[in-house]
């Protein structure tokens, strides 16, 4: 008789440990200071599990790379912290047609703290090398690269790939691979790292959005590397638009 595998379940903090809807719920539950022990929720909801006040239930998921949904984190920051729990008791879902990976319950043991970088999605160190190493050096270069700008606005050719089109050829994966709240996060992460280096800058707003449009695609690239094609990575990475720039240089 096969074993089925255990699940193991994931919930995502800031960096000090407090889940942050119970932070903002004024009843503030510390992950660290319970490994292996058994937390019972501090306002659990009568409504299982239908009550709409701010934080009613201890929430789980069984994807890593949608651990980082609906967390009550902002803004969007980096490190988070991941662990793992399980639950104890009765457990329950809105609706386990429409909501397959999350279980909600009103008490959880905390088991142990993991490795934060799956949380963005199996190529999670990937984006954090992006996120971290390459986009600071590479953003000024984008943001001061007019034909690059005028290639993607206008061109739009077939060995390129529109935009949009290898986007949405980007998120179609990430839900396929139940990475979107993963991809969201990372997306987010890039734009940030834009912004904080051209802050000082005197760049137009569209040259910042370029740049930016630029790092959430690279980005993208790294996270869903080994599930994209060829033709896709090449166009979210700008292999074209680099050729373009050097010509017209």
């Amino acid at each position: 008789m096969a074993r089925t595998k255990p699940i193991t379940w994931y919930m995502a903090t800031p960096a000090d440990g407090i889940i942050e809807l119970s932070r903002q719920a004024g009843t503030p539950v510390s992950l660290p200071d319970a490994v292996g022990q058994v937390i019972d929720h501090p306002n659990p909801c009568a409504n299982k599990w239908f009550d709409e006040s701010p934080f009613s239930y201890f929430c789980m998921v069984k994807r890593v790379g949608e651990a980082l949904k609906d967390t009550g984190i902002w803004p969007v920051t980096w490190p988070v912290r991941l662990w793992t729990v399980e639950p104890v008791g009765d457990t329950g879902n809105w609706s386990h047609q429409h909501h397959l990976y999350p279980l909600l319950s009103h008490r959880i043991r905390v088991l142990e703290e993991t490795d934060a970088w799956p949380s963005l999605g199996a190529g999670g160190r990937e984006v954090l090398d992006v996120i971290h190493d390459q986009i600071p050096e590479r953003g000024i270069r984008w943001a001061a690269d007019p034909e690059g700008m005028c290639e993607r606005r206008l061109c739009g050719t077939r060995d390129i790939g529109r935009g949009e089109w290898t986007q949405a050829a980007a998120d179609m994966t990430g839900y396929a691979s139940h990475e979107p709240a993963a991809q969201r996060w990372a997306e987010q992460l890039a734009t940030d790292t834009v912004d904080r280096i051209l802050a000082a800058t005197n760049f137009s707003r569209h040259a910042v959005d370029y740049a930016r449009s630029r790092a959430v695609e690279l980005t993208v690239a790294a996270q869903h590397q080994t599930r994209l094609s060829p033709y896709v990575l090449d166009a979210l990475r700008g292999v074209r638009l680099h050729a373009a720039s050097a010509v017209a240089a």
